[in-house]
């Protein structure tokens, strides 16, 4: 079976909007971020394990909204014992051994969202345009759910320095999310990649 990307028919390459008068560094990178493996960890009220001992790959798991992150692995925390584990490597049966299913919920989620990343000067004023979340107040390796023009979004801060922000939304609701942030960045001026 093959997979398709959840924008697979919306995403575009190419530059769009107000770019003419906008020098190449400071217009916004759109981009699917596709071909990544995500699983949900839950653990059961009656597990034995602190969530503090909680790691994979050397990893440990964040109890705040925050991301624990090395080369292509990055843990975000959604909530008490829930956190959202992004990897470019099945990493299924890892997480399995290490994570008893008497204690904890494993479940791949891979295809059921959507991943957008924007990077450049004005992401966040991009964002402020459909959440109501302190945009500002976000840092690099901090996340966090809130909404984005009525659909409900986790917001990654990959990159602090180059203004790198993932936004993650429900499959369905992908290309709904995908023309509304295109739309807030076309007086910016945008470029699919």
């Amino acid at each position: 079976m093959k997979n398709i990307s959840p924008l697979n028919n919306i995403h575009q390459i190419g530059k769009y909007g107000d770019f003419q008068n906008v020098k190449d560094h400071q217009i916004i990178k759109i981009k699917e971020i596709k071909n990544i493996f995500i699983y949900q960890l839950v653990k059961f009220k009656n597990s034995s394990k602190k969530n503090s001992d909680l790691s994979i790959q050397s990893l440990s798991f964040p109890n705040i909204l925050e991301v624990n992150a090395k080369n292509d692995l990055r843990i975000l925390w959604m909530g008490p014992n829930n956190w959202l584990i992004f990897s470019s490597k099945n990493i299924y049966e890892e997480l399995n051994k290490n994570f008893s299913m008497n204690e904890f919920a494993v479940t791949d989620i891979s295809h059921s969202r959507s991943i957008i990343e924007l990077e450049g000067l004005n992401v966040k004023e991009v964002l402020k345009k459909g959440s109501p979340f302190d945009i500002e107040s976000l840092k690099q390796n901090n996340c966090t759910n809130t909404i984005y023009n009525g659909i409900t979004i986790t917001v990654d801060c990959v990159d602090q320095d180059l203004n790198k922000i993932r936004i993650i939304s429900l499959r369905s609701f992908g290309e709904s999310l995908y023309h509304s942030i295109a739309d807030g960045c076309l007086e910016y001026g945008y470029e699919g990649t």
